[in-house]
């Protein structure tokens, strides 16, 4: 099979800069980073503001891809921002980090720059400056961000390489999909030549390849190539796992949902002997695994993904020897005799002695004919970050106040010309972390909209315009918006479950207290923490009534849940 250039025939290699005014320091810095990294990329270091400024433009001219650049806390507050600011703008996908001595952890000055840097998305994170040689810490710290930067850079060749027309609302979807699933993947575009160099290299094994709307390429898979598959089929190509044998259908627990709850369910579950199962009907990590950044989840400095802690997750509980079903659904879930049989679509049925039930919350529509037809289109449920680059220079606006429409704005920011975020209310504070309003604040390219509200929009089979209303005048603007990321609310999908399983006036699941109050609760004992009106029915995470909708309390509901599960099975008809 033909190699391929995903980048094409003479492409420069990446670009690593040091921006560092002493002379010794820099040396030993460039020394660092050669040991490590000269055989792939090209190693730069820079004295001054101006040097490194006609660097960075030199590069942008012959579009040689920038993949870090360090800039030293000893340039000086103007001259590090800058540097930083011409990386920003001229190379996004780079990651920028912060040069500052061993021991500034004790200097205030140092962490509140490091920290409003963060906060304005000027950089990602700080790095140590190498004191030995060689400094494996050093190493280490570069070589994370070396990873980040090539799982974004569009140029970069991937496990899977997607081949369709730019604004494909498959091809979207495919990539979504793949996103949400933490599978590597990269974009080419019909008629550029990476996509040609594609086609070429699979024409022996499909030879109708070119006439496909979407081609997918798994050349890490020994080359398996799909034409316009299904989300199944572009699952179980990967490996991931869709069904069960049929004599394999007794569990311990059945967990609904593979959000954060039911994920450390899983963990927990089977790391403690308990045989577990997980459906999930769409994509690994829930709600959470859309999310673009999570800064501030306890024990990841930097932030990540939602789609990268899910995928840990994922793998963690998969050792531990969880069983997993993607893109099925429960249809339908009965109980007798202290065992629940719950009817998986496309499965059929499996037994458990408890339920789980971790499904989350799905977004709320907005409700507009002329942007529903759109979806796919231009108009996107959720903070889709796959679409990000797809906007490079051109127009978003993003609808919601919580977290991930702030994450949503914050990374769209870096590729948007302008990104206007769209909010009912009126402090944008009332729904927003705090870290999160001071970077959406603080960032050039983003225009805050409050009291205000999407009734309006269209395109010619592709976004165009949205219409914004001001909710106190009633005047209505039309404004030009090449992507809409709708996040305006989430509720259950619990109208399925049985009966017995008591919900509140929004369809969120009773347990512990709640359930005992509701009237509901027949049984001689009190009902567990997480237990529903259903003994043996267990919520946790976004879906119960009452729950904090943050990712570490549904991680922490996950988990504990567990230790009521083994309390249960030890009750004389549990």
């Amino acid at each position: 099979m033909e190699a391929v250039d995903a980048g094409g025939a003479g492409r420069l290699r990446p670009l690593m800069l040091a921006v560092v005014a002493d002379t010794r320091q820099l040396d030993r810095i460039e020394d660092e980073l050669q040991q490590a990294f000269s055989s792939e990329f090209r190693v730069r270091g820079e004295q001054t503001t101006a040097d490194a400024v006609r660097l960075l433009d030199r590069a942008r001219d012959q579009q040689q891809p920038v993949a870090v650049a360090l800039v030293d806390y000893d340039l000086g507050e103007h001259d590090r921002n800058e540097v930083l600011a011409r990386v920003r703008s001229l190379h996004p996908d780079a990651r920028r980090a912060m040069l500052v001595h061993w021991g500034s952890w004790a200097d205030r000055e140092t962490a509140s720059a490091v920290l409003q840097a963060m906060a304005v998305g000027d950089i990602s994170y700080y790095v140590l400056k190498p004191w030995t040689t060689p400094d494996e810490l050093f190493h280490r710290t570069v070589a994370e961000f070396v990873q980040e930067w090539s799982r974004s850079d569009p140029s970069t060749m991937r496990e899977v390489v997607v081949v369709a027309e730019l604004r494909s609302p498959r091809a979207s979807a495919i990539r979504s999909l793949l996103t949400r699933n933490g599978i590597p993947h990269s974009f080419r575009e019909v008629g550029s030549p990476a996509a040609a160099a594609v086609l070429r290299a699979v024409e022996q094994q499909v030879t109708r390849a070119s006439a496909a709307e979407v081609l997918v390429w798994m050349p890490a898979l020994g080359g398996k190539v799909l034409l316009d598959p299904t989300d199944v089929e572009v699952a179980q190509a990967w490996g991931v796992a869709t069904t069960l044998p049929p004599d394999d259908r007794d569990f311990d627990v059945l967990v609904i949902g593979g959000g954060p709850a039911g994920l450390a369910a899983a963990v927990y579950g089977s790391s403690e002997g308990l045989r577990t199962l997980v459906v999930e009907r769409e994509a690994i990590g829930g709600q959470a695994g859309s999310s673009s950044l999570i800064r501030n989840y306890l024990g990841f400095s930097r932030g990540i993904s939602g789609a990268d802690l899910a995928q840990r997750g994922y793998q963690q509980a998969w050792v531990f020897g969880t069983y997993f079903l993607f893109m099925r659904e429960v249809e339908h879930l009965d109980v007798g005799d202290g065992v629940f049989t719950a009817t998986i679509s496309d499965v059929g049925q499996v037994r458990a002695r408890a339920v789980v039930l971790s499904s989350g919350v799905s977004y709320r529509r907005l409700g507009v004919p002329d942007l529903e037809a759109l979806s796919g289109a231009g108009v996107y449920y959720g903070a889709n970050v796959s679409e990000a680059q797809g906007l490079t220079g051109l127009q978003a606006v993003v609808v919601g106040g919580g977290n991930s429409a702030g994450q949503a704005v914050v990374h769209l920011a870096r590729y948007c010309e302008q990104v206007t975020l769209v909010v009912r209310g009126d402090d944008l504070g009332q729904g927003m972390s705090a870290y999160l309003v001071e970077t959406v604040q603080a960032a050039p390219n983003v225009v805050v909209r409050l009291d205000a509200e999407i009734t309006g929009g269209g395109g010619d089979g592709r976004l165009e315009r949205v219409v914004i209303r001001d909710r106190s005048s009633g005047v209505e603007e039309p404004v030009h918006a090449d992507g809409l990321f709708v996040m305006i609310g989430a509720e259950p999908r619990t109208s399925w479950l049985p009966v017995s399983v008591g919900r509140d006036r929004l369809g969120f699941v009773l347990a512990g207290t709640d359930a005992s109050a509701s009237g509901r609760w027949t049984e001689d004992r009190v009902p567990f923490p997480y237990e529903s009106t259903q003994p043996g029915l267990f919520a946790v995470g976004d879906v119960r009534s009452g729950s904090v909708k943050r990712v570490a309390s549904a991680v922490g509901e996950g988990s504990v849940v567990v230790s009521q599960l083994h309390q249960l099975f030890r009750q004389p008809h549990g």
